[in-house]
């Protein structure tokens, strides 16, 4: 029994939570948070531990044998247990009812030091080359078409990475929450990570 992991990510896993209970992940509902915190309590004895970068090489390890995880996390864990010795299989999916899509940005501050540096960088790394590069080191998508071909075709090809349409279709947003709603849902999770 080598055990489940759960990155420690409140404001990813509660939509995700109500999501699976075909709530909307967008719901600031306190009724909405309970079966979120009903559900997650009836998982929590099965959960080894909560953190948002140990799984990486616990799963590469065989360590643990399920997580919950960043797609490009578990694509890492993936390429580490295939250059070890013990060859462990590490597959990734996305849940059939749909999950949270998340987006990385640049962007310059208003008072940065070095604007044109700033947006010299982020031309930098729009360039499809650089692009292929970088998507290709970490496992995860980039908004670059060009970039494709110049990929890692092991990444560019995995539907982990670059999903269908029709689970694109079934993957959401979420929008950052006002401060009332942030403080319910960090007590909630305090509690299921706990075990309280």
């Amino acid at each position: 029994d080598c055990g489940v992991a759960m990155i420690d990510a409140p404001a990813e896993i509660i939509p995700m939570a109500m999501n699976y209970l075909h709530i909307d992940p967008r719901s600031t509902s306190p009724d909405d948070l309970a079966k979120v915190e009903e559900l997650m309590g009836k998982v929590r004895p099965y959960i080894r531990y909560f953190h948002s970068s140990k799984y990486i090489n616990d799963l590469a390890n065989g360590d643990i044998c399920v997580v919950l995880g960043w797609s490009g996390d578990i694509l890492q864990a993936k390429t580490r247990a295939a250059e070890s010795a013990k060859k462990l299989e590490i597959a990734y999916s996305i849940p059939r009812e749909g999950t949270l899509i998340n987006f990385d940005t640049m962007a310059v501050p208003k008072d940065a030091p070095h604007p044109e540096n700033a947006r010299a960088w982020i031309d930098f790394n729009l360039r499809p080359d650089i692009a292929a590069a970088n998507s290709s080191y970490v496992s995860y998508a980039n908004a670059i078409p060009e970039s494709l071909p110049l990929m890692d075709q092991a990444v560019a090809k995995d539907p982990g990475v670059f999903p269908p349409d029709d689970v694109k279709a079934k993957l959401f947003v979420v929008e950052n929450n006002d401060a009332k709603l942030l403080r319910l849902q960090n007590r909630m999770w305090t509690r299921v990570v706990t075990g309280q």
